[in-house]
């Protein structure tokens, strides 16, 4: 059970997060709004910032003493990820979506305690999901309890992301991922937002997210959720994540096989 302040903590940041939705909600986007950053299809658009602007601006409220590890941010200071509370924050995962009116973009907002992920809330306002999770009290879909499926992968769909802004080897190796568990489980899928693939993966509706290499704000929240609705995550080696930097991530279900796991760990 959470005590009370971490209780009215999460209670904060879910409102907080709603109304971060509204600003995506009400969004109306033209092309001088949209921003190539560095990296291949990269993008960003002026809604990233508002949101990310209104987010820190009402957490620091929330929190006076936290840290922030944000997206948009000019300079990422990883020094940081290891002290008191930090604040791990992608204002609109799946900016691509976004800009062309494509399902699912979300907030995800992660906080780490001491460098270990302690609370994790993912909002996806075009449906209305709200998915969180607190270190060791489970995971939760709009108030819900959620559980990772239990059923053998081949039972299960598997989703995966393309890793789209880095090098051709990269890229390779995801749609390489992509193919190993097509033959595995009943279909793969790419939803283009790695917060979202992760929280299917803790209710249940897919058995496997993997992804060769996403941001430390693309997997902070999302990461807990997965593990605490029962789903073991790592890196691509089988690793546990460090949250300190950039990784591979792959979570998987309880129920899906030691060899079904990682393709590429050399198990």
């Amino acid at each position: 059970m959470k005590d009370r302040e971490t209780s009215e903590l999460l209670s904060g940041i879910e409102n907080i997060i709603r109304q971060a939705g509204e600003i995506m909600v009400h969004a109306h986007l033209n092309r001088s709004e949209i921003i190539s950053k560095a990296g291949h299809k990269n993008f960003v658009t002026e809604y990233d910032r508002k949101v990310q602007e209104f987010l820190i601006g009402e957490l620091k409220k929330l929190h006076p003493g936290a840290a922030f590890f944000a997206e948009e941010e000019k300079e990422h200071h990883e020094e940081i990820l290891a002290q008191g509370d930090v604040f791990v924050i992608d204002p609109i995962d799946g900016t691509s979506n976004f800009m062309r009116g494509w399902f699912p973009s979300c907030i995800s907002i992660g906080m780490l305690r001491k460098g270990t992920p302690y609370l994790g809330v993912i909002y996806v306002p075009v449906s209305g999901e709200l998915f969180t999770a607190v270190k060791g009290c489970g995971a939760r879909k709009n108030g819900e309890p959620i559980h990772a499926s239990r059923d053998p992968l081949g039972e299960n769909l598997a989703v995966f992301g393309t890793s789209a802004y880095y090098e051709r080897e990269i890229v390779q190796k995801a749609f390489d991922t992509a193919m190993y568990y097509q033959q595995r489980c009943i279909d793969v899928r790419r939803s283009g937002s790695a917060a979202y693939d992760l929280c299917m993966v803790a209710c249940g509706a897919a058995g496997v997210y993997a992804e060769p290499l996403i941001q430390l704000w693309d997997f902070a929240a999302g990461a807990l959720i997965a593990q605490e609705a029962g789903a073991t995550v790592t890196d691509y080696d089988g690793k546990p994540l460090t949250f300190r930097e950039s990784s591979g991530v792959v979570a998987v279900c309880p129920g899906a096989a030691e060899e079904d796991y990682l393709p590429f760990s050399g198990k």
